[in-house]
């Protein structure tokens, strides 16, 4: 065959991509905070399973709040230097409900103005507070025109006087608010004795320049709301439920007993390590749409064992096709067994999951449906698979786009397909009204978490590295794209002698981990504004928290060191707020 007959025309790209963001910033957080966001979400989990067994009603005084986060220091054996931050934390868990009764227009939300990139920031202060400029540097604009979009009042302010005027107009019921440690401190005395919901997430830094917050945390108050039936629900938890399906001994119980050797294969293939995020999507979809009060269907089970068998089929495929030796740390079936195998195996485990979906228990129509959802992601699935196959036959340099194109037909459609499937479950007519949301977001949410794995090669040696197999990945795009030179051309035709550790250091050289890591944070964003026009908010709360779950990854009133003097407004200041803020920050109109 000729090499012309060889080369297969590359389709058009569709994809563009998504607005710039607010890069983010990395500072070492003070030494009275936890130090990474992991300690810290874990210190956040123990708190919530702490309020929800004590029940103290808000609002607590200082003492008692300090004598809870003794009680809770003790308990989980983090160090005493935390309990403060502790103390915070408790006083939002125990707010968290009374702020969600709250309308989102009758909320404040009140952010420093330490958050800004100080060196760069263009925005000029009056008497009030600061009057952003929307230059994209700093995550204040983000955070104030998604307030403003849902209805809250905005201020980026340090200053008591002004927030408490404004809750003794009574247009004001509940405080979203950011700020340092010492200032929340002195605030709590006023919060307790105005017994107004408030929640405020601790600043990472209290040196009053460039300082860094949760943001996560931050935007999960702010759209707090008890419209979303899920908002108590532990993803956590949940996650461990839909784990413990994949147990040998449950497996058999939803699948029925393995007859011969393959099926063996194949259970034992389907219970190895991994992180399971696509059945979990499908029971989290079901859940949000269902509702928290529904009781869960046996069969709800087998849905999600299906999405996992087809997940697990083209991971069998990728791995031959890559000619990979490890997943999981541990050999790959067709390593283990042999290519013949494997892909009967892989062929195996796409008719149990058509199977497992035939044998639930749910309407024909939901079953049609769910086949269709199935069958469309493995056509979609396997053209980008094929376009990297072609791809390989004649290596040659990639855009960006072309790459970030077959991650979003290699990545996306499972996704998509555990969310519609599990939607579906939930009744074909719920599924019908959020299908374009879903396919917007998993697309998004595809093309992050492939992006996020791209990343994660950085460092690593295992055959399952694309830096180590050299096959098409958005660093090597980007490298190329701003070093286009005989060295980057060389590793897309697979002729390189570079050592993985030179070809990481090129990645560094040219910057191309930041643009990477950039473009993944543009994807988590344009994912979760997918979500935008989702009429349903139990299942918008939940897709904006599982952003949070699988890439983790409050000044109510006080006193900031610089602007203590500035704090002696009157209270008559309130009224000048209102009269002065443009149309998307006026209070009046509460």
């Amino acid at each position: 065959m000729s090499e012309a007959a060889l080369r297969i025309p590359v389709p058009p790209i569709s994809l563009t991509l998504p607005k710039q963001i607010a890069p983010p910033r990395f500072r070492q957080p003070k030494k009275n905070i936890p130090q990474t966001i992991e300690e810290r979400t874990a210190i956040l989990h123990s708190v919530r399973n702490y309020v929800a067994e004590f029940c103290p009603t808000p609002p607590v005084p200082v003492k008692e709040l300090a004598e809870h986060a003794d009680r809770l220091v003790q308990r989980i054996g983090c160090a005493p230097i935390y309990r403060d931050y502790i103390g915070v934390l408790i006083n939002n868990e125990l707010w968290r409900e009374q702020l969600a009764a709250v309308p989102f227009e009758r909320r404040l939300l009140l952010m420093p103005k330490c958050l800004r990139l100080e060196s760069k920031c263009p925005a000029p202060f009056d008497e009030f507070g600061l009057l952003c400029k929307q230059c994209g540097q700093c995550s204040i604009q983000d955070l104030q025109n998604e307030a403003e979009r849902l209805g809250y009042a905005v201020l980026v302010a340090e200053g008591s006087a002004i927030v408490m005027s404004l809750i003794q107009t009574g247009q004001i019921e509940a405080i979203v608010g950011i700020s340092c440690l010492s200032v929340l401190e002195r605030s709590f005395p006023y919060m307790e004795a105005a017994a107004i919901p408030g929640v405020a997430v601790p600043l990472l830094q209290d040196d009053c320049i460039d300082t860094t917050v949760d943001l996560d945390w931050v935007w999960d108050y702010i759209h707090l709301t008890a419209d979303d039936k899920t908002r108590r629900l532990d993803l956590g938890s949940l996650r461990s439920t839909v784990d413990a399906w994949f147990a040998p001994t449950a497996l058999d119980a939803i699948m029925g007993a393995a007859e011969g050797e393959s099926e063996r294969i194949g259970r034992e293939w389907l219970s190895r390590a991994g992180k399971r995020w696509r059945p979990f999507l499908a029971v989290a979809a079901w859940r949000a749409l269902a509702g928290t009060d529904a009781a869960e269907p046996d069969d709800l089970k087998k849905v999600a064992v299906a999405v996992e068998c087809f997940h697990k089929a083209s991971l069998i495929h990728d791995d031959i096709e890559d000619e990979d030796a490890t997943r999981y740390g541990e050999p790959t079936l067709h390593a283990e067994h042999g290519i013949a195998v494997a892909l009967n195996v892989g062929d195996l485990l796409i008719g149990e999951g058509y199977r497992l979906l035939a044998a639930a228990k749910i309407t024909a129509e939901q079953r049609a449906a769910m086949l269709l959802v199935a069958a469309e992601g493995q056509r979609e699935l396997s053209r980008g698979q094929g376009a990297e196959l072609v791809w390989a036959r004649k290596p040659e340099p990639l855009s960006s786009l072309q790459v970030l194109d077959i991650f979003k037909k290699k990545t996306a459609p499972a996704f998509e397909v555990a969310l519609r499937i599990g939607a579906i479950f939930a009744g074909v007519e719920a599924h019908d009204e959020v299908r374009e949301v879903l396919h917007a977001y998993s697309e998004a949410l595809g093309i992050a978490y492939q992006i996020r794995d791209d990343l994660a090669d950085l460092g690593q040696t295992e055959d399952t590295s694309d830096i180590t197999g050299l096959r098409p990945s958005l660093l090597l795009a980007t490298a190329h794209e701003r070093e286009p030179s005989e060295r980057t051309t060389a590793l897309w035709s697979r002729q390189s002698t570079a050592t993985v550790a030179e070809v990481e250091a090129l990645y560094r050289e040219v910057k191309a981990d930041e643009r990477c890591t950039d473009l993944l944070e543009r994807y988590k964003e344009e994912a979760i504004q997918s979500l935008r026009d989702l009429e349903s908010p139990s299942l918008k709360g939940l897709l904006r928290r599982v952003i949070g779950k699988i890439f983790n990854d409050t000044e109510i009133k006080g006193w900031c060191k610089e602007f203590e003097a500035k704090n002696l407004l009157s209270v008559s200041a309130s009224d000048s707020v209102m009269d002065r803020a443009p149309e998307p920050r006026v209070l009046a109109t509460v």
